[in-house]
């Protein structure tokens, strides 16, 4: 994120506010990503940004605050991913393993912003466990959308796209802490095995997956 030109530059309050509040977040993302939550300071974001903290005040009220609108300007850009990727499959197997490929490209590719929403999300406190699991469940109608009943033809309980979805999720987050998040497209048969089975089954799953 680049700064803005010094002077007169012609430029809308707006505009200018958002380039702040994009380059500050940019900046958290980053500080947060090489010294965790509990080191990452107003100080350090702002020095980062290259915007004062009186500005940074201006613009938000405190560090967890401009954590928030980093992790839901995170959260949404992986939906972006995901909503793309799926968009253009032929069949609902097709989209699930053109989703979660896309997704680990992205965090691959942004591993701070990963870290952020999978790793230091769970650790900033206040209300964040409810909203990380709002954004887990914000990826639900993805894999719900045109999938198969479940395995031979039966019904399938109820809770299955949620605990799918939840485990996934969880298995990125062990990847991400254990210093893996550049390496996730790697870890692509194994969650994509996990994210079809319980509607294909393992030998369905695993053919799909093969071919992918």
């Amino acid at each position: 994120m680049e700064k803005l030109p010094r002077g007169r530059h012609g430029l809308t309050r707006e505009f200018v506010e958002q380039n702040q509040r994009d380059r500050l977040i940019a900046a958290l993302t980053k500080c947060l990503y090489e010294d965790g939550y509990g080191k990452t300071t107003v100080g350090g974001i702002g020095k980062q940004a290259h915007i004062s903290k009186s500005v940074f005040y201006e613009l938000f009220d405190d560090k967890y605050q401009c954590f928030i609108a980093a992790y839901d300007s995170a959260v949404e850009r992986m939906r972006e991913v995901v909503q793309l990727a799926c968009g253009g499959s032929k069949d609902w197997a097709s989209g699930v393993c053109a989703g979660l490929s896309a997704l680990l490209a992205h965090m691959a590719e942004e591993p701070a912003a990963a870290s952020l929403v999978l790793v230091e999300g769970l650790h900033a406190g206040r209300d964040l466990h409810e909203r990380f699991q709002a954004a887990v469940e914000s990826f639900v109608p993805y894999l719900r959308e045109g999938a198969p009943v479940g395995v031979g033809g039966g019904s399938r309980p109820e809770a299955t796209d949620e605990a799918v979805v939840g485990g996934i999720a969880s298995m990125l987050g062990r990847h991400v802490l254990a210093g893996e998040v550049e390496r996730l497209n790697e870890f692509f048969p194994e969650i994509a095995e996990f994210a079809l089975t319980p509607y294909l089954g393992a030998d369905e799953a695993r053919r799909i997956i093969s071919t992918a």
